[in-house]
């Protein structure tokens, strides 16, 4: 029998924890004691002999086993709009990465990580609560989450963290992420500030930096010479793509510097020995099929690195297959506490309250290199900055194969950001003499219900095998997956397309009485048709 790859799945970590209050307080939150919980037990109910005795025993006696770990500090490095090949590691020899790069030979390259979304908004909801997009009502961009939801904020508060998000937010409501908030993400003043308040509770820090999402303003941007670059292959090489890719690749080399100054920071305060570090890509470019507004590889992969000295291998990698909903989990197993018990606050279509993803902390101690059998993705179309038809997309992808719905094929797909201006605009003109270039275009506005890709001889995703009777077997059993996974999650393809309005600005817990039952929600029109899903 297939096993379906959905639902709530957890694996079980020990902590154990007091009920004394930090220092923050609004929301209840906990410490750990200086000796494990299940020690004192036995202690009161003895006599004073024998806690005497107890005492005198020489802490080397303990096994490591018995002792209490201490919780590391979790340092989240998030990019903007950066494709996970554009770095030195992931193969791009000509962007300049040297402080992700050594990262990277510091931890862990996590191969298979995934997104199920591929615009901001959705993306780091997904990457803070543990739920997928759909589920958590946070699905298209500049989207919230439904109120009463709870992020990793608010479970590793509880656990006695103090937690901070700098730069750039893109969540709400502030209900569900209870952060600290820093601004700006080139000085690091307040940050420091931040990681030094209290050396006895640790910490977690997300760094969302807004480098490279557009316009390519930022960073060294004479370091490129557009006409020695080597335009990747799923990009149309003229004189306006090269001159955006190297504004794209000097952003590239600001993150760079971001990531560098963190880390030396960590080493300046002494804290890089017992601090997780994981680092992130994000969604893809937002060049036309440089992944950001689709479901195709290099929007929905993940450039992924994990550090953390002592524990993770250094120079390590894994092919397992894990996503964003998969991190908030696995950095409460780090920090000692059973993802299992969360509650998430935001039930599925089934009533389950957990977390939709489950620890991945097995893969980085090297124990395991398998995760999930699959992975998956929706893209909203409603409510981006431009668009002009609904044009849902749902994905799932295995280790070899990705099936894409198109949910209204019979649709023009045309936003802002791909569609219009440079450099589609420079693509159109020479495609007038380029039958090949111009069927690429064209992909870019029509699509077929499905596509069904083998991503092991075609890794960009450029011939589409839906039709073909040798992979029938494999379209069947992802659409299989697809179906139940939309089933999980309560997403209803085009109704909740058209409904992705309501989920955009602030919620009506968060506006005066008068304003919330003065607005009723927006609704996208159906220009859908009969063959919408």
């Amino acid at each position: 029998m297939e096993e379906l790859e959905h639902g709530n799945i957890r694996i079980m970590e020990y902590c154990e924890i007091t009920g004394s209050p930090t220092h923050h307080s609004n929301i209840p939150s906990f410490q750990y004691s200086g000796v494990p919980f299940f020690f004192w037990r036995p202690i009161v109910k003895t006599r004073l002999v024998i806690l005497a005795a107890w005492l005198l025993v020489p802490a080397a006696w303990l096994s490591a086993a018995e002792a209490p770990a201490a919780r590391p500090n979790i340092l989240l490095i998030v990019a903007d709009d950066l494709c996970w090949r554009d770095l030195g590691f992931t193969g791009n020899r000509e962007v300049y990465t040297p402080n992700i790069d050594r990262l990277r030979s510091q931890g862990m390259y996590l191969r298979g990580m995934f997104t199920p979304a591929t615009t901001c908004s959705p993306s780091r909801h997904a990457l803070y609560t543990g739920l997928y997009c759909v589920r958590a009502g946070a699905y298209p961009n500049h989207t919230r989450a439904y109120d009463g939801t709870k992020s990793m904020f608010t479970h590793l508060r509880e656990c006695g963290y103090r937690v901070a998000l700098q730069n750039k937010t893109h969540v709400g409501p502030p209900a569900t992420f209870p952060y600290e908030h820093i601004a700006g993400a080139d000085d690091l003043t307040k940050t420091k500030a931040f990681l030094t308040r209290d050396k006895t509770q640790p910490w977690l820090l997300v760094f969302a930096s807004n480098d490279p999402h557009g316009p390519w303003t930022r960073g060294p941007q004479d370091r490129y010479d557009p006409a020695r670059l080597t335009v990747p292959a799923y990009l149309h090489d003229n004189a306006v793509t090269r001159k955006q890719l190297a504004a794209y690749y000097a952003e590239i080399v600001q993150l760079d510097e971001q990531v560098g100054a963190l880390l030396g920071l960590l080493d300046e305060t002494r804290q890089a020995g017992n601090t997780l570090v994981m680092f992130v890509s994000e969604q893809g470019s937002s060049f036309p099929y440089g992944g950001k507004w689709s479901v195709y590889d290099n929007g929905i992969r993940v450039a992924t690195v994990v550090r953390w000295p002592g524990k993770v291998k250094p120079g390590s990698s894994s092919e397992a297959l894990v996503q964003y909903v998969d991190v908030p989990p696995t950095f409460l197993a780090a920090a000692g506490s059973d993802p299992r018990t969360i509650d998430t606050g935001c039930p599925d279509a089934r009533g389950a309250r957990g977390f939709d993803g489950r620890s991945f902390l097995d893969v980085l101690l090297g124990k395991s290199d398998r995760h999930r059998d699959y992975v998956f993705s929706q893209h909203t179309t409603v409510g981006i900055i431009g668009y002009e038809q609904p044009y849902p997309m749902r994905a799932v992808r295995d280790g070899r194969y990705k099936l894409i719905r198109n949910l209204a094929p019979q649709n023009t797909y045309s936003i802002g950001g791909i569609h219009k201006g440079e450099p589609i605009t420079s693509w159109q003109a020479d495609a007038a003499r380029d039958p090949k270039l111009a069927a690429r275009v064209e992909w870019l506005f029509h699509r077929p219900a499905e596509e069904l890709y083998d991503l092991e001889s075609d890794p960009y995703e450029m011939k589409n095998r839906a039709d073909d009777p040798q992979l029938a077997e494999v379209r069947t059993r992802l659409g299989r997956q697809l179906d139940a996974w939309m089933a999980q999650q309560g997403d209803r393809g085009m109704e909740t397309e058209l409904q992705a309005t309501s989920r955009q600005g602030k919620s009506d817990a968060e506006k005066p009485a008068d304003e919330a039952t003065a607005q009723t929600p927006k609704k996208a029109k159906n220009k859908a048709g009969k063959k919408s899903r």
